[in-house]
């Protein structure tokens, strides 16, 4: 039986139902894990990503209904505020923004020359910049639900330094970063969450194959690597048994920061 197959529980308490998420880079892998988990816990989500076709493909396989597919550019504020928008419109109201768009390309650290001024600023403009004019813009709906809550996938990247490329690095460090400042910021209204995966299995990293990822397994403490479901039971967790917690990053990977 697969995931969009499994009946939708009726005649129960939920503990999302009558909540609102929408969940940016919905269509990739890690995204489209989280939006199957809330919908699964009750929330109406918000599918959004770069293809409308893609996003309402996800949103259509979703338990429940009343879900939604969208379009929209991480690296476009406009883009963003139409959203916010859209699905302030729709639903009346926005409890929960999850930030799980993300873009890398593999660049050795020792490489100077390769890692390029137009790669360095496109890899700010999708994995931090996107995330913070996501918030500025989905701000006063979260903050009207009384109960908003913000969720940015980070990466152990921003912690140990070894990623896919150095700007990859410190644009998760930076959201490391944001959680705190703007988890000071905008409280009480809203919380300010990261979840931060090791390697996950997904198609996220162009070029990392089985052999990458059974490397990475054997150097990991757990002695496996992270799956999408489990990094979307983590920012589930953010929104029902987490609740007095903001400003902070979760760790999910097995281990594998230590070393």
């Amino acid at each position: 039986m697969t995931q969009s197959e499994i009946p939708f529980p009726q005649g129960q308490s939920l503990p999302l139902a009558g909540r609102v998420a929408a969940i940016l880079g919905g269509t990739g892998g890690i995204g489209a894990a989280t939006a199957r988990k809330l919908a699964g816990l009750g929330a109406r989500v918000a599918v959004a990503g770069r293809s409308l076709q893609a996003a309402a493909a996800t949103a259509a396989a979703l338990p429940g209904d009343s879900h939604m597919g969208a379009a929209a550019d991480v690296g476009d504020s406009a883009s963003l505020r139409q959203l916010a928008e859209a699905i302030q419109a729709r639903y009346g109201r926005i409890d929960m923004l999850v930030n799980s768009a993300g873009f890398t390309q593999a660049v050795a650290h020792a490489d100077l020359d390769a890692l390029s001024d137009e790669l360095i600023d496109r890899i700010f403009a999708i994995n931090w910049r996107g995330q913070f004019a996501a918030i500025r813009a989905f701000a006063p709906w979260l903050k009207a639900s009384g109960a908003g809550l913000v969720v940015n996938v980070g990466s152990i990247a921003g912690e140990t330094g070894q990623g896919s490329n150095v700007a990859y690095c410190a644009a998760k460090a930076g959201l490391d970063t944001m959680a705190k400042s703007l988890g000071r910021a905008l409280a009480p209204e809203i919380r300010v969450l990261n979840v931060s995966p090791g390697v996950v299995d997904t198609d996220f990293v162009p070029g990392r194959d089985t052999a990458f990822n059974e490397r990475a397994a054997r150097s990991t403490p757990l002695r496996r690597i992270g799956s999408a479901a489990g990094v979307a039971d983590a920012i589930a967790a953010c929104a029902t048994s987490l609740d007095f917690a903001t400003g902070t990053t979760i760790v999910v990977d097995g281990g594998r920061r230590l070393g």
